[in-house]
């Protein structure tokens, strides 16, 4: 698996802020089938960084439904894997210089 391929998009929400600043832990929407070394690999490399530690989840899929005009509509979300990424004291990444 390609180092491009590991890393998906970084998560920007209230809780993963809270950890940057507090824990200088970032959150990472990666590759299912990527592991912890791989992700610790992805990270140092695209960022520049010394990292700690490395924490994975995985979020299951969830059946969602809706009601409209036409009557129910039935769907499910995908699962997807989240890795959650410790720096060393010093390091950061500045995940909103591009937005």
């Amino acid at each position: 698996m390609r180092l491009s391929d590991i890393l998906i998009r970084p998560i920007l929400s209230e809780k993963a802020n809270a950890q940057q600043e507090k824990l200088h832990r970032y959150a990472f929407r990666v590759n299912q089938r990527a592991n912890k070394l791989e992700i610790k690999k992805a990270v140092e490399n695209f960022y520049g960084v010394t990292v700690i530690d490395v924490n994975t989840a995985t979020t299951p899929g969830k059946n969602k439904t809706r009601y409209t005009k036409a009557g129910f509509i039935k769907g499910r979300k995908p699962s997807y894997k989240k890795a959650f990424v410790t720096l060393a004291d010093g390091d950061s990444i500045d995940l909103y210089s591009n937005i």
